[in-house]
């Protein structure tokens, strides 16, 4: 008699399948508490005053980075508490899991929305040497922009 692998093939999709909801799971987890921190003190104040600011400027320049220095007690905080920042780690990307890794992406697009002439490809490209990101894993990010038509 021959091997069928039909169940040992059934038991893996299963097992996939399983894993797959478990990750899907913590990722609704993160998304409803995505970014909290910023509705509560210190972090609340600042944004306050800066996300107006910010709307307007672009996304690396040097107009940018003045504004981040005004806020950094808040930014400190935020990213002392949300692991989804490289600043998060001392090692930096580094220290990610996929969870860290796939709610940054995400962070970085909805930010790309919120400042003028915001876009993905170009935060990739930014962030790629402001956090010392592998060319495989900028190349990542951004097929996955493409592949969810954020690149227009």
């Amino acid at each position: 008699m021959s091997y069928d692998s039909k169940a040992d093939t059934l038991l893996h999709i299963k097992r996939v399948n399983q894993l797959m909801t478990e990750a899907a799971s913590e990722l609704i987890r993160r998304a409803n508490v995505h970014d909290d921190s910023k509705l509560k003190s210190p972090e609340k104040e600042l944004f306050d005053e800066f996300t107006p600011k910010l709307k307007d400027c672009v996304y690396g320049s040097d107009e940018y980075k003045e504004f981040l220095k005004g806020l950094k007690v808040a930014l400190d905080h935020h990213y002392k508490n949300n692991s989804h920042h490289p600043e998060h780690y001392e090692n930096g990307v580094n220290g990610f899991d996929l969870f860290d890794l796939i709610e940054m992406f995400f962070d970085w697009k909805a930010a790309t929305e919120r400042t003028k002439d915001g876009n993905i490809i170009k935060s990739i490209e930014i962030n790629k040497e402001r956090f010392k990101l592998s060319d495989q894993l900028c190349d990542i990010m951004k097929n996955t922009a493409i592949r969810l038509g954020y690149n227009q």
